[in-house]
Parts: structure tokens; sequence; C-alpha cells
């Protein structure tokens, strides 16, 4: 937590003071006045706002094949062939899919689905390249060769190839996953987990390097002179000093983790139906791209907007939390 401080300074007519501001009020001045960043955080507010809760509005209408009317997910899988690829119009703004399923219900639930794996694909790789990072800096040697050996053969091996392998050979095997309410199928939890352990290469090389500049200045000496333990040394004196980078690298994690589950569920490998998501969306839809323009271009203007948008916040982090930057915000 931050307080404001006033100090009062010499030289300067009685009663004056200066604000002065900690460093995440600095930071957090710094990222307002990066426009692009700020437009980005607006968007994926926005975003967040039409995925998460405007699905109780949105997603509701009358299933024929049911003869009842539904809302919420069981109407964004609701199949009616006697409506399939029906052009936008005021019943369906968004139109309708090959199998008569509307397309708008079926972004605002899709992008619960592929915004879950972005951010928890992220967040797996914070965690592992944290970890490793972390303890090839601090203990060097052997354990720092293994470790960096294991890095550098894992960036050797493209990842888009990893991912498609592991998917073809992992779907199936993990359990379904329930949260907030929804059960996710077994496809949307593989997604997460595969796209976590194949991305977290480069924030390890961060995380050692920050690391590598850190522990041989005077207060991790002085640590260690205290008896501090190793684990406690890392946790508590290292990592905090290398939270930028890895906040900046976790915001890019979530765009490439979306990107990622949009490739592979392209090549019908990801996300497997009727559990919608972007990336599934555009995979149905490759047939008809100029039949049927409306199956693509709402799904793949959502992960432009969504990817665009993390993209802008992590730039604007990137600056705002570098107090060295020189860049004009």
């Amino acid at each position: 937590m931050t307080t404001l401080s006033l100090a009062p300074l010499t030289g300067l007519p009685d009663g004056a003071a200066v604000r002065v501001l900690s460093p995440g009020q600095l930071a957090w001045q710094r990222f307002r006045r990066h426009k692009m960043a700020m437009a980005g955080l607006i968007v994926l507010a926005g975003l967040f706002v039409y995925v998460f809760a405007a699905g109780a509005v949105l997603s509701r209408g009358m299933c024929a094949p049911l003869g009842r009317e539904l809302s919420g997910e069981a109407f964004a899988n609701c199949n009616d062939t006697g409506i399939k690829l029906q052009a936008p119009s005021a019943a369906h703004p968004f139109g309708t899919d090959t199998i008569g399923q509307d397309i708008l219900a079926r972004t605002i639930y899709g992008g619960q689905i592929s915004l879950l794996i972005g951010v928890s694909a992220a967040l797996i790789e914070v965690i592992l390249g944290t970890i490793v990072g972390s303890i090839a800096a601090y203990y060097g040697g052997w354990v720092d060769n293994v470790l960096m050996r294991f890095t550098e053969a894992m960036l050797n091996i493209p990842s888009l190839f990893l991912l498609i392998v592991a998917a073809k050979f992992l779907g199936g095997t993990i359990p379904e996953l329930t949260l907030l309410g929804r059960t996710f199928s077994s496809s949307v939890v593989v997604i997460i987990v595969i796209i976590g352990f194949t991305s977290w290469m480069y924030l390890a090389r961060i995380v050692r390097a920050n690391i590598l500049s850190l522990k041989e200045q005077d207060f991790i000496s002085a640590s260690r002179c205290l008896g501090v333990s190793n684990a406690r040394m890392i946790v508590t004196h290292l990592l905090p000093n290398t939270l930028a980078p890895v906040i900046v690298t976790a915001t890019l994690g979530i765009a490439n983790a979306i990107l990622s589950e949009a490739y592979v569920s392209f090549l019908g490998l990801g996300v497997k139906p009727p559990t919608a998501s972007w990336g599934n969306m555009l995979e149905n839809s490759y047939r008809y791209l100029e039949s049927a323009p409306w199956l693509w271009v709402f799904p793949g203007l959502f992960v432009l907007i969504t990817v665009l948008g993390v993209n802008f916040v992590g730039d604007g982090l990137r600056d705002a939390l570098d107090p060295r930057s020189t860049r004009a915000l």
C-alpha cells in the first residue's frame, strides 16, 4: 500500500509544499499519459463487460427444435438448422452459423473461453518462468547450466509444433474443470495447460537476467550475513525487484495465448464443440469466406481487438514501470 506525503522544501514560500508520489503512483501517472495504452485499457474494459455481463441480456431467444425460449449458454448452443447461414438481421444481429446457432451469443460465451485460456495460460507461464529463472540465477553453477540448457532446448522447438503435438496426444486425458459456476470441457483444460507449459521460456531468461544483476548488490549480501534463508531471499528480496518485467510479460502472454488457441482451434485440435471459442468459430467458417463472411468477421474482429488492446496495455506498462524509459508519454 502507498501513501502520499507532503514534504516542505527550503527555498519555497512559507506554507508551500511539494507533493511526493510513490513509485506506484508515478507509474500510474506515466501509464495515463500513454494514449494508446489508455485506449487499449478502455477497449478491454468494454470487451470484458460484453463477454461477462451482456450474456444475460443479449443471449436469449427462441430455440425452435425445443419449442421454448432459452437464455445464456443454452441458447448459444441451440442448433436450429431451419435458420442456418442467415445473414445479420434484427433477430440475429451477427447472423447464424452452419447449424443455425446464434453467432452473437457464441461470441459472448466463446469470448469467455478464449479469455479464460489467455489469462490462465499466462498465469502458468508466469509461475513456471519465475520459478525456473529465479532458481537458475540464484544458485548458479550446475543448477543454472541444467535449467538454462533445458530452457534453450525448449526454445529451439517451434512452439506451434509443440502445441499441435501435445493437443493431439493429450486430448481427453485431462478431466473437466468447474470454475465460476461453469464446467469447462477437457479440451479447454488441455489447451490452457499446453499453452502455459510451452510459453514460459522467455520469461525464465528475463527473470534470470534480472536476478543475476540483483544478487550481487549490497542489500543481498547484508541479508546473507543476517542468516536469511535461500527461499526467503528469493521470495522477499529478489522477486519483488523483478515484478516490472514479469507484469509486462504476463500481459503480453495473454495476447499470445489467445492467438495460440485460435491457431490450434483453427486446425481442429483445440476447443471442441459444442463449447464455443473464438478460435473454433473461425475454424468453422473457412469454407464460407466469401459466401457467408459474417461467420469469420465477428469472431476474427474480437480476436483482433483483444490482441491489440492487450498489446497496447503491455506497451504502456513497459514504459510506465521502467523509470529509465525515454519514450515520450
